[in-house]
């Protein structure tokens, strides 16, 4: 395996946590929105990671190389909730309005994972740098 590859896998896992990081700003902003329905409630979303085993062109024995990539964002399953107030102009017959089904603290906990999954990446691309380059040096 090339030991650049390391880059690619690590950009690859950067990528997918900037989407986690995206959907999380985006699940925080509706966070507070109201509806007068509950088909039309904002409902949060979550990115669906999956493993990519690539052969890699040329390498010895088909050697693959493996990636993390966003393969779907879906909609969370919960049912939104139903709050009694009559005087906003969303209700309904009832007087309810419906709130979208966001935690904010899973979503809080989820940003703060994903942010650090990020900085992990990055730190392996910095450890693979600083690696390669002492390698480059040892023939001086």
């Amino acid at each position: 395996m090339s030991s650049f590859k390391i880059f690619d896998i690590a950009g690859s896992g950067m990528a997918a946590q900037s989407v986690r990081l995206n959907t999380v700003a985006s699940n925080l902003a509706n966070a507070d929105s109201v509806s007068g329905s509950a088909e039309t409630a904002y409902r949060a979303r979550h990115p669906v990671f999956e493993a990519v085993r690539a052969q890699m062109a040329g390498g010895p024995n088909g050697a693959a190389g493996t990636a993390v990539r966003v393969s779907d964002i879906v909609e969370d399953g919960r049912a939104p909730e139903m709050r009694y107030d009559p005087g906003n102009p969303l209700a309904n017959a009832e007087g309810y309005v419906f709130a979208p089904n966001v935690n904010v603290v899973e979503e809080m906990v989820d940003m703060i994972s994903a942010s650090r999954a990020y900085q992990n990446n990055v730190e392996v691309m910095n450890t693979s740098k600083e690696l390669l380059l002492a390698t480059l040096r040892l023939g001086q």
